[in-house]
């Protein structure tokens, strides 16, 4: 395929980032599939013909080294880069434990940063490239009940866009997804759990191809940011240039949450 591209995914064992190395692969790209949990990688390779997996620690930036040195050599470059990997710990703040805080700072955020300086050097020899790191509408409004989640997910959203600046002219492109709750592993955890049930405020769960069909499109129209669903992403920005209103709608669509939660 004339426009095929070298993709490398990051949480491609389960959820968002399985889906998308599905889509990836049947539209003809070059994809390299990466998790650090190799055995799952390798019970989904038989559904994923030419896809390459690997073993990837995003906390590991020698890692990181390794996994683009690999696609440079088996591939000629790295056309994109998908940083999908996340963890989320539900609770208060003040019940998280010491583990999770540190698991949320190195997967979610250092994890992206991580990635994106390697993927950089890459391209920048090339002249040509796009990041997208999927954040999440937590990265936009205030989340109780998903302080810490929040947090590295605004700074993913801060770093994004500053890089993006950075790069502006010198052909990389830089997107940041941010999805609204969507069926995966890590809405799993949270059901059942009295902090979370501002996830579920939403008119409907997203898919994970929802959101693969979202990183594809942005693939080829390089946008800055993708709000999932985009009145959801206007609500969550309004509630954060005034967080007053969060405070006072809080209630309402824990009571929303709630009802979805249990039902």
């Amino acid at each position: 395929m004339p426009d095929a591209r070298t993709i490398l995914v990051t949480g491609a064992a389960s959820g968002i980032g399985r889906d998308l190395v599905g889509v990836l692969a049947d539209a003809g790209h070059r994809v390299i599939a990466t998790d650090r949990d190799l055995a799952t990688l390798q019970e989904a390779a038989p559904d994923w013909p030419g896809v390459q997996v690997r073993a990837l620690d995003v906390t590991d930036p020698l890692a990181w080294e390794a996994a683009v040195a690999a696609a440079r050599q088996r591939f000629g470059g790295l056309d994109v880069l998908v940083n999908v990997a996340g963890v989320l710990t539900p609770g208060w703040a003040h019940e998280i434990p010491e583990g999770a805080v540190d698991a949320h700072i190195d997967v979610n955020l250092k994890g992206v940063v991580h990635g994106t300086r390697a993927a950089i050097g890459a391209m920048l020899e090339r002249g040509r490239g796009h990041i997208v790191n999927v954040a999440s509408l937590a990265a936009l409004a205030p989340v109780s009940g998903l302080a810490l989640y929040a947090a590295t997910k605004y700074a993913v959203r801060a770093y994004s866009l500053s890089v993006a600046q950075e790069l502006r002219g010198r052909g990389i492109a830089v997107t940041v997804v941010c999805p609204d709750a969507v069926q995966t592993p890590m809405l799993d955890v949270q059901r059942g759990v009295e902090a979370a049930e501002l996830t579920f405020s939403g008119p409907r769960v997203l898919t994970p191809r929802d959101v693969s069909e979202a990183i594809v499109r942005a693939l080829d129209e390089r946008p800055l940011e993708v709000w999932l669903p985009p009145f959801r992403g206007w609500m969550a920005r309004l509630a954060d240039l005034a967080p007053r209103s969060a405070r006072l709608l809080d209630p309402l669509l824990r009571w929303q949450g709630r009802r979805k939660q249990r039902g």
